[in-house]
């Protein structure tokens, strides 16, 4: 049995995991706004309460909604230790300072312990019946019976919230596989889980394996999946149809992969190269929201792309602008970075920062992000000048001299502006080299070479009216023919 991932690679409750540490409390108000029901509408199932947990912890004044809201969604959902998560994150952020105003606990939701009673007898009373029949299915050697049952007995501990045994059974059921179909079913269903844990570093192997899979499944197109398979797993009527559908999901997969791993480049290439969100089906509101991929996009791009790059898979992108039609302001901001009103994109990253931030995806990203958006920034402002006072730069960024000087100082330290700063005049110089300098030098050196060049031709045509060259001896046939047969009876009385 092959299993890449092991049980202590995915945590059993990350949510409750990730909201016990203290974190920065984000502001909503007119300068930062937030629609909380808009935003949310996006989302389904797990993601929902995952996402209204982290919206708990991190903004205070909208906390109580949050959580009532979490509430309701998890009611609908069969992990009861979700609840317990949701009560933590808002008695972490009630203990802030800024929480200190928030209602207890019990004046905001109730705690129905009927209900958890109830799941739990469930759960239990299911696991119990699946384990039953995995077991019969194990004792009569029926292959295809024991993978969907070990599948089925993933897909129930994924929904209770055991996610270690769900990939123990994810994986098992790989064993059992007898087409290439049924290893795609289970890579997409273990890439389902691993996105959920945000665990980035194991996606890009079983996007491999999905992709083999996919190859084969193509090339072998046209076999029907058995009775017993859900939609997702049945066999494609149409294989082109389907391919797209699942190749779109593992390149939205392999996006996530290089966000959550930093690499932001290559996650905009990815990102820029989705499909329409109908190709990817139930993901859509499952795991990501299609505004969730114009942010990520769209931020990935700006933060690492070159401007022609940007107007070419971005700009130029028809199926990527349906997606900005979800946000916006996205399309603002865009406008504004191409045509060099820097002051607008700063103040649209920062007017929209809570959005950013409590997005469980990018979230901690977001700082990096948006510093590599200021250098690129400041380098683009500064390409045209030969010397530019530092006010004329704090005038079009919105900020203070004093910051100016000390962002333009550090990507001179880092290479990335080759210029200098005179503080006392409060301008910076850019250090370009000098063109005529370096094309007289380069004309001497040319005469240089071409002169040597010459007195070396000079010379050998001295020595040639000289006769001091010495030549190759000329060859004599009576000599040469004579040297031939001296050899061939040598080698005839050797052998």
């Amino acid at each position: 049995m092959e299993v890449d991932l092991i049980e202590s690679d995915i945590p059993n409750q990350p949510g409750l995991v990730q909201h016990q540490r203290k974190r920065p409390t984000r502001p909503i108000d007119d300068a930062h706004p937030f629609d909380l029901d808009a935003y949310i509408s996006s989302y389904t199932g797990r993601t929902a309460v995952d996402r209204l947990i982290n919206i708990t912890a991190s903004c205070p004044s909208i906390a109580p909604q949050a959580l009532k809201l979490a509430f309701t969604h998890l009611y609908l959902l069969r992990d009861s230790s979700l609840v317990s998560a949701a009560i933590s994150a808002y008695e972490m952020v009630a203990s802030s300072p800024e929480g200190q105003s928030l209602p207890p606990v019990a004046d905001v939701v109730i705690v129905e312990t009927g209900w958890i009673e109830k799941v739990a007898n469930k759960n239990m009373a299911e696991r119990t019946k699946l384990e039953v029949e995995l077991k019969t299915y194990s004792n009569n050697m029926i292959k295809e019976s024991i993978r969907m049952g070990h599948r089925d007995l993933g897909d129930y501990h994924r929904a209770t919230g055991d996610y270690a045994s769900a990939l123990k059974h994810y994986t098992k059921s790989r064993e059992f596989c007898s087409t290439s179909q049924h290893i795609l079913d289970m890579c997409l269903s273990v890439l389902e889980l691993v996105i959920e844990q945000r665990n980035y570093a194991h996606i890009s192997s079983y996007i491999c394996k999905a992709e083999g899979a996919l190859d084969a499944a193509a090339a072998n197109a046209g076999p029907a999946g058995s009775d017993n398979t859900t939609p997702v797993q049945s066999a494609p009527k149409k294989p082109g149809v389907e391919r797209e559908q699942i190749q779109s999901k593992l390149n939205l997969a392999m996006a996530l992969s290089h966000l959550g791993q930093g690499n932001y480049e290559r996650a905009a290439s990815s990102f820029l190269r989705l499909g329409p969100a109908e190709q990817l089906g139930d993901w859509i509101g499952k795991l990501v929201g299609p505004g969730d991929i114009a942010i990520y996009g769209t931020l990935c791009a700006l933060a690492s792309l070159s401007r022609s790059a940007i107007k070419a898979q971005l700009l130029g992108n028809s199926v990527f602008s349906v997606y900005i039609e979800q946000e916006p302001y996205i399309r603002d901001l865009i406008q504004a970075y191409m045509s060099s009103d820097f002051k607008t994109t700063l103040e649209l990253l920062s007017r929209y920062s809570t959005r950013h931030y409590v997005d469980i995806h990018l979230g901690v990203h977001v700082n990096d992000i948006t510093q590599h958006i200021r250098n690129t920034a400041i380098v683009l402002y500064f390409q045209p000048f030969e010397t530019i006072r530092l006010e004329r730069m704090a005038i079009a960024f919105g900020w203070t001299v004093d910051e100016v000087e000390k962002e333009v100082v550090t990507l001179i330290q880092n290479g990335k502006i080759q210029g200098r700063v005179d503080s006392q005049n409060k301008i910076l110089k850019a250090k370009k080299p000098d063109h005529r300098a370096e094309l007289f030098a380069y004309a001497m050196k040319t005469a240089s070479d071409i002169q040597s060049t010459n007195r070396k031709l000079l010379l050998r045509m001295r020595l040639q009216q000289a006769d001091l060259v010495v030549k190759n001896p000329k060859s004599n046939p009576r000599r040469d023919q004579a040297q031939g047969l001296e050899a061939a009876i040598a080698m005839g009385e050797m052998s």
